[in-house]
């Protein structure tokens, strides 16, 4: 099979018929042999009547369900999972996404062997305020901390390698940095390309205020993982010994300088009624907190079992 297109999916009944039969009509015209893999993450319109319907209706189609809303990364995970195509397209399924770039995409995993290409929504028709200033923020820390020169890394246009795919874990809200994730994974030749943004034809976007907050902590996260999430003790261990190291020294140098008045008979004050004190003991105890806590993260690397992160209602 040559493609797996997958379609993450949130409320989007209004738009599926029109993607399928934009996609369809892409399809034949280059003569690939396809899949449309839709996941439904919890939608509470008609959305899966809608991809049941069109599963009957038609070979290609296929259908990953959710109990309840879990998340685009849980759900692109799911549909990675199941994808089968040579070559596998990721594309969000308002209408937002112009499946006419696909066959460009194919050609660059294809010809020039790229693992991943990256779609870049240089002209965008979402809200200034809301979504271009904050993605444009996430985009330069990106890049900033992972040496990748994306200018869009959020985009859902994506094309990959199928042994890319069924090499990452996409959890959490890890979807705004996939090609993170990839390169993470010792995937090296990824690029991006100019595609076409269109304006939202239905509905209205999922994006809210909250996942600016949530964009910056999964950053946070993401470079924290690439730099010691192998060996965590490395930073909290190098942290801890570092303020146990200087509360032990304030508060020798707080008693020997108690010792040195005492025995020059010149004024001195109780140890524990000198602040200092209590900033070398809680310099002291943080440190040997931080130590534990790289201690249990080394610990956890080594009994970490996998586990479930959504559950399936209905596959077709």
């Amino acid at each position: 099979m040559d493609l797996s297109i997958v379609i993450p999916l949130l409320n989007e009944a209004e738009s599926l018929r029109e993607l399928h039969g934009w996609i369809q009509k892409i399809m034949k015209t280059n003569e690939y042999t396809y899949e449309v893999i839709f996941i439904n993450d919890g939608s509470t319109d008609e959305s899966w009547k809608i991809i049941k319907s069109l599963s009957a209706e038609f070979d290609e189609v296929r259908g990953i369900s959710f109990t309840k809303n879990y998340g685009k990364s849980q759900a692109l995970h799911a549909g990675f999972k199941a994808a089968k195509g040579n070559v596998v397209i990721t594309m969000d399924a308002d209408l937002q996404d112009n499946p006419e770039e696909i066959p460009e995409l194919v050609r660059l995993i294809k010809e020039e062997d790229y693992d991943l290409i990256s779609g870049w929504k240089k002209k965008r028709y979402d809200s200034l305020v809301f979504k271009n200033l904050p993605s444009k923020l996430f985009n330069k820390a990106a890049r900033w901390t992972s040496g990748l020169k994306l200018h869009d890394f959020n985009c859902g246009l994506k094309a990959y390698k199928l042994e890319v795919v069924k090499a990452i874990e996409v959890y959490g809200e890890m979807h705004r940095y996939i090609p993170v994730l990839v390169k993470q994974a010792g995937f090296k030749k990824i690029d991006e390309k100019t595609v076409k943004h269109q304006a939202r034809k239905y509905g209205k976007t999922k994006f809210g205020a909250e996942r600016f907050i949530n964009g910056f902590l999964d950053l946070v996260t993401l470079w924290f993982f690439s730099k010691f999430g192998k060996r965590p003790m490395h930073f909290f261990g190098a942290i801890g010994v570092l303020m146990f190291s200087v509360g032990l020294l304030s508060a020798a140098w707080i008693g020997a300088s108690k010792l040195y008045k005492l025995w020059n008979g010149l004024p001195a004050i109780l140890v524990v009624n000198n602040p200092w004190f209590y900033i070398a003991l809680s310099s002291m105890i943080i440190g040997v907190q931080m130590f534990l806590a790289g201690f249990l993260g080394e610990l956890l690397l080594r009994t970490k079992q996998k586990h479930k992160r959504y559950l399936i209602s209905e596959k077709i």
